[in-house]
């Protein structure tokens, strides 16, 4: 039985990243006060992106440069509480030095064996600092808040920068942690993308999962309904900031949203749906821009007649992958492959198969390719298209797929009855010398 009563809402990086985004944050709230709700935020705008470049300099034995950007970071972070405040209050000075003194700690010691430990702890931090400093803006607009670690409540396995949650237990956590607070009238502000093992590590639920963890909190404490804030007024047919003619959509099933989010769209994380399906909790997608507006809703109603949508994924490699003995590539081969696929922790978003390759499109992150490779040297021979883009589009129409055609060639091209995918780079219109 859902709790009508209670709302969850994720505000992302965008909606705060800086003193002016965090006051229409709180004007926004204003209208809630008195109501029950879970406000899960992201890092301040680039904030994550800047400590990741900490987290690759300290990994590759760069103190200097991660202890330069960290103090970067710093100066501006407070920068941003003296606007808020003026006088930084006592407290949320002292919590969010110590959390800077906290990865300052860190740098004392050697990397660990594995960048992808190292990457949590350090990353973390952005929205651990956001957090506080919203909490205390808001008890500053005389909005009653708790700040709460989301560490202490979504508990994963120990697998770094993409934890999966362990439900039984973080479903226990949340209700112990939320629910007396939310009795005492306040409202709850947490993390997003973070969680924590059973050993107390910090992990993350993979980039963009502040959506995921907000979920993860609407599933637990079965509610009523779940918003997503975003700087564009809903779900719309392709970005905006890529294709001219988007259109808002005012209704979208469950299903259509996974498939989107699955091929790439980026409005929405694509682990957050399925938690809101299994208790047809609806979710709205909503604009912080024109909060009066009613976005998106996504739920079991929508119907099933959509405009064409176009999804888009930057920053993909196609391997092509055949047999060093030239013999056919069977069953047992792509359950190798795949064995190592699961190992490197390569992200799939397309594969297709001939009886003498196997080809797969995936997300080129790190060395992540590279290690697969020497991998399956022994036995496979491979090769790299990098730079690529993955396009996709579900309702195709033949216009439309031309119109994503042009300029461009496809190295890899797949078909479904609703869906179009296609693995393409950008050429040069060759055009004939004058004289």
């Amino acid at each position: 039985m859902l709790n009508a009563d209670l709302n969850i809402f994720k505000f992302g990086g965008a909606s705060i990243k800086d003193a002016a985004s965090i006051r229409n944050v709180a004007n926004i709230l204003q209208e809630y006060k008195g109501q029950q709700l879970v406000i899960v935020v992201s890092a301040m705008g680039k904030t994550t992106n800047a400590l990741e470049v900490v987290a690759r300099a300290y990994y590759e034995g760069n103190v200097e440069l991660a202890n330069q950007r960290l103090t970067e970071l710093r100066n501006a972070t407070f920068t941003t509480i003296q606007e808020l405040f003026g006088e930084t209050p006592d407290n949320l000075a002292a919590a969010v030095n110590d959390l800077f003194v906290t990865i300052e700690w860190v740098f004392d010691d050697p990397p660990s064996e594995s960048y992808d430990y190292d990457y949590d702890q350090i990353v973390s931090l952005g929205e651990l600092i956001s957090s506080h400093i919203v909490t205390a803006y808001l008890r500053h607009s005389g909005l009653p808040s708790v700040w709460l670690d989301a560490r202490d409540c979504i508990i994963t396995d120990n697998t770094y920068r993409e934890g999966w949650v362990q439900w039984p237990e973080t479903q226990q956590r949340v209700k112990q942690h939320v629910t007396p607070i939310l009795e005492a009238g306040s409202m709850v502000v947490t993390q997003g993308f973070i969680g924590s093992t059973t050993e107390n590590f910090t992990t993350t639920l993979g980039r963009e999962g502040s959506d995921y963890s907000a979920a993860i909190f609407s599933f637990c404490l079965d509610a009523g309904s779940m918003s997503i804030w975003k700087d564009v007024p809903g779900v719309l047919t392709a970005d905006p900031r890529i294709f001219e003619n988007v259109t808002k959509l005012d209704r979208l099933s469950y299903k259509e949203a996974i498939e989107m989010t699955y091929y790439g769209a980026s409005v929405i994380h694509p682990k957050t749906i399925k938690p809101l399906q299994n208790k047809s909790i609806p979710l709205h997608v909503r604009s912080f821009v024109t909060p009066a507006e009613p976005g998106t809703e996504i739920s079991s109603d929508a119907g099933d007649v959509y405009p064409p949508m176009v999804a888009v994924e930057k920053e993909q490699a196609l391997v092509n992958i055949s047999t060093r003995d030239f013999s056919f590539v069977a069953e047992h081969h792509i359950r190798e492959l795949f064995e190592h696929i699961t190992t490197t922790r390569l992200q799939v978003n397309m594969m297709q198969n001939t009886a003498i390759s196997f080809n797969v499109v995936v997300n080129d992150i790190d060395d992540r390719i590279e290690r697969f490779c020497a991998l399956i040297e022994d036995d496979f021979k491979t090769t790299v298209d990098r730079g690529l883009e993955l396009i996709t589009i579900r309702h195709y129409t033949p216009e439309v797929r031309e119109s994503m055609r042009r300029g461009k060639v496809t190295l890899l091209e797949g078909r479904l009855p609703l869906t179009i995918q296609m693995a393409v780079k950008e050429v040069a219109v060759i055009a004939r010398k004058e004289g």
